[in-house]
């Protein structure tokens, strides 16, 4: 009984150490200032002081905060403890300024959400049954029922990736264009254009407005109703890569990739693009995982059992910065974020529709939307050049 007591003062003993030595090594984010000499020193004083400290995490997992009451000069002592693990000060603090930071997204997603998961592929490949995370969910989450559709697609397209020149990239820097109206006279588009990879969506156009968007477009992510329909519009080489919702939009893609008419419009919420000018081997599927993760693990939407309902699916923005987390080294965006108390502000940069224009959407949530990117800027895990998040 004696012995069993002293197991016990002992456990209590070790437990709260062992949560700060877990909080300084692997919970706290990062932060890239060379180390500090007598940061050891400071962590052993919390220590013997006997300390406990406990994160508190979000209904989604995202950690929130130190949840145990510390003096003022304690506390930001304990943060900036936790903001600086030193493996990671060693591995990032010699690069020079604007060099690529390899899996600092990662990293940092980690800091803020430990459940983040391995990487997955940006894009379907002949193999894509073997992902166990999207074969049991019907599209938009998932690729059930229409895996020989998608068969037959992808030994069309050859090709999976990014592209040699892009796969030989051992750092990327990924940016993700936003079509609103913050991005208007903003004069990034010189500061866009130097990022690795450049990800637009649906019909943003680039021409006109290269000053404010850039001129590079790495791909561009859309779905059939959001696709440019004036072939003219389109750049001159990008990746052309479909985001399903639905299972018509595979349908669509097949008769995009095989080059034949479409002679019906049944199934679509409004006209779509009859012919998308690229050739085959330039035409990728996004993998679904990213709508799933998006919707069920960040942004915490309604699961309606698998299947497409009432305010459960994310915006496209949202679903190419999940693929970008898990695919880039470093993810910036710009052009993201809808100021509703300024009804008179332009909605979208290339058009002059305001943002009175918004409307309840049946599919969205964008005020859950919003509440996850702002946990990614406030984290570091993005950096928002236009600060509309």
């Amino acid at each position: 009984m004696i012995r069993m007591k002293s197991t016990r003062s002992f456990m209590f003993l070790i437990c709260p150490i062992m949560v700060l030595i877990f909080l300084y090594y692997s919970s706290g984010r990062l932060h890239l200032r060379s180390p500090v000499q007598k940061s050891q020193a400071d962590l052993d004083r919390l220590l013997y002081a006997g300390r406990v400290v406990a994160s508190e995490y979000d209904k989604q997992g995202f950690l929130t905060k130190l949840n145990r009451k510390l003096t003022p000069n304690e506390k930001d002592l304990l943060l900036s403890l936790v903001r600086r693990p030193l493996e990671l000060q060693y591995k990032y603090g010699n690069l020079s300024k604007g060099e690529c930071k390899p899996g600092y997204a990662e990293a940092k997603m980690t800091s803020i959400y430990p459940k983040f998961s391995k990487p997955a592929p940006m894009f379907l490949d002949p193999n894509f049954k073997r992902l166990s995370k999207i074969s049991s969910y019907l599209p938009p989450f998932g690729v059930r029922t229409q895996e020989k559709i998608i068969d037959h697609i992808l030994q069309v397209t050859k090709r999976y990736s990014l592209g040699s020149e892009l796969d030989s990239i051992s750092c990327k820097k990924c940016i993700i264009i936003g079509n609103g109206g913050i991005l208007f006279n903003k004069s990034l588009g010189s500061q866009i254009d130097q990022y690795d990879v450049v990800i637009r969506l649906n019909e943003a156009p680039v021409a006109g407005f290269e000053k404010d968007v850039g001129s590079k477009t790495t791909m561009r992510i859309t779905y059939p109703e959001g696709a440019i329909q004036k072939t003219e519009r389109y750049e001159k080489s990008s990746l052309f890569v479909l985001s399903a919702f639905k299972p018509m939009d595979f349908k669509w893609l097949r008769h995009m990739v095989l080059d034949e008419k479409l002679r019906s419009m049944e199934g679509f919420w409004k006209s779509v693009a009859r012919d998308v000018p690229r050739e085959p081997e330039d035409i990728r599927i996004l993998n679904p995982y990213f709508i799933q993760e998006a919707a069920f693990k960040f942004i915490g939407l309604p699961h309606h059992n698998g299947l497409m309902g009432r305010g459960n699916i994310p915006t496209l923005g949202t679903v190419a910065i999940t693929m970008a987390l898990h695919n880039c080294d470093e993810v910036a965006v710009a052009g993201f974020g809808y100021d509703m108390n300024t009804p008179h502000a332009p909605l979208h940069y290339y058009e002059k529709l305001m943002m009175s224009a918004i409307k309840e959407s049946w599919t969205h949530n964008i005020s859950k939307e919003k509440e996850f990117l702002r946990k990614l800027v406030k984290g570091g895990v993005i950096q928002d050049l236009t600060n509309g998040i």
